[in-house]
């Protein structure tokens, strides 16, 4: 464990393994498989099997920390085709019928190549939900503009990002009607 110093004072310890990863805060959370239940049960029930690595057709699922499987978006995208939660016989995964894959959204940040002026449509050619868009400027080369509700979290534009400018954020929860 690491010491985290804030202000001058010793603010929280931190596993060795999120220190490496530069995540101080705590914030990035592993990306589960579709339909895993929530954390602190998933890493309950899961046995680190492994069954669900070799039934991801795409292999976007991956052992992460812990030994945990983790969704790895620069291998590619999610097909949301259940193999992984079949293939779970510890009940780590929610019934598919019953619930949304994740809370997951693609976001585009700032170092994406349309701030440099740069033509780049990979992010927009690659989903298929067309959550993408591209807002036209004159003489600019158009800013990506993500449309949230229509982003499955699928990771399509992660990949093919060539400056690795999309990661992929937890949705906002839906605002009580």
């Amino acid at each position: 464990m690491f010491g985290v110093f804030k202000g001058g004072t010793l603010a929280a310890s931190i596993s060795r393994a999120r220190f490496l990863r530069g995540d101080f805060s705590g914030r990035r959370q592993a990306i589960r498989p579709p339909w895993a239940i929530p954390e602190d049960r998933f890493v309950a029930r899961c046995t680190r099997c492994d069954a669900c690595l070799p039934a991801c057709s795409p292999g976007v699922i991956v052992r992460g920390s812990g030994g945990f499987p983790q969704v790895d978006f620069s291998r590619g995208e999610c097909t949301f085709c259940g193999r992984c939660a079949e293939a779970c016989g510890e009940g780590a995964f929610a019934p598919r019928a019953q619930a949304a894959p994740w809370h997951w959204v693609a976001r585009i940040g700032e170092s994406c190549l349309a701030a440099r002026r740069v033509v780049c449509r990979s992010c927009g050619d690659a989903c298929e939900a067309r959550a993408i868009r591209f807002r036209l400027e004159a003489g600019g080369a158009g800013w990506p503009v993500m449309d949230g509700a229509a982003c499955s979290g699928c990771g399509a534009c992660v990949s093919v990002c060539p400056v690795g400018a999309i990661d992929m954020t937890e949705r906002a929860p839906a605002m009580p009607a």
